[in-house]
């Protein structure tokens, strides 16, 4: 491992790290308004949801490391309270990126990046119309957390409005994220985009109490084969299959013909019989890949 104490290196290096490590991380593309009425528009990565009752959102604007000057955001949510926090989905991901640009104060990043301004509803800040989803927020605290260039200041936003592009979601009116099409923020210049095999599913440990790991007997848990995440999904479950079940799966035909092509050799047999579960496994049965482990 290599270990950095923060106070042994430069800010602008502790930041390359810390943004490369702690990554993909959500956008906020938010659109504030000055006390005259300019409007602003800016992509934030510090960025996340911090409750739903009441519904909180936070983004932090953090001091420039270079020069230890404010972002325009940070002056005109201290100015006017209010933002609109809009989600960035691929096709637009590159207007968004251009709407990082520093323009000068007043210059107004949606007319820059060709992005439409649809009027908010119960807030000064327009919306961005291209966003899959927009949250009309007011900033209810905003927390500085330093004064040196680097220093993030806590934007905490309740959410008042929330707007949802009907295309997003599914048959049963939930939001799909193969249509959301999400875009989220890496170190450097890179970028995570929310699809493909990029997506995956586990079933959450919420309702059900898994058996846990070290539940898992000993020559499964400690195979060749099967990798950490196939052993987290493993105990997941809530009891191991009855013996009648694991008796009767031993008469499946790949079972049998494992049993009599490996029968002089336990731990080709063992090694093929972890395999096929991972395979199984991994193809998201988990019962019929315990099935298979029990034949040991």
């Amino acid at each position: 491992m290599k270990t950095i104490d923060p106070k042994e290196i430069s800010t602008v290096e502790l930041h390359g790290y810390l943004l490369g490590a702690i990554a993909p991380r959500p956008i906020a593309f938010a659109s504030t308004v000055d006390k005259s009425g300019n409007v602003n528009l800016s992509p934030y990565s510090f960025f996340n949801i911090f409750g739903s009752n009441p519904p909180i959102l936070i983004f932090s604007p953090s001091r420039r490391v270079r020069d230890n000057t404010t972002k325009h955001s940070l002056e005109n949510v201290l100015e006017v309270p209010e933002v609109v926090i809009n989600i960035v989905d691929y096709a637009m991901v590159e207007q968004m990126s251009l709407a990082s640009t520093e323009y000068e104060q007043g210059v107004n990043e949606f007319i820059k990046s060709g992005l439409t301004e649809v009027p908010s509803t119960k807030v000064k800040p327009p919306r961005v119309k291209e966003a899959p989803a927009a949250f009309e927020c007011r900033v209810k605290e905003v927390i500085p957390l330093g004064k040196e260039g680097g220093a993030g200041n806590l934007v905490l936003c309740e959410v008042i409005l929330a707007h949802f592009r009907e295309d997003i979601f599914n048959e049963k009116g939930q939001i799909d994220p193969f249509k959301l099409d999400a875009v989220s923020r890496m170190g450097g210049d890179w970028y995570c985009r929310a699809q493909g095999d990029a997506l995956f599913e586990i079933p959450k440990p919420i309702r059900t109490k898994g058996i846990g790991v070290d539940a898992i007997p000993f020559s499964i848990r400690n195979s060749t084969v099967l990798s950490g995440n196939n052993l987290g999904r493993l105990g997941n479950v809530e009891a191991l299959p009855g013996q009648e079940e694991v008796l009767e799966f031993a008469t499946q035909p790949v079972i049998q013909e494992m049993r009599i092509r490996f029968q002089h050799d336990r731990e080709s047999y063992v090694n093929h019989l972890h395999q096929y579960a991972k395979e199984v496994l991994e193809l998201g049965d988990v019962e019929m890949a315990w099935k298979i482990l029990l034949q040991e």
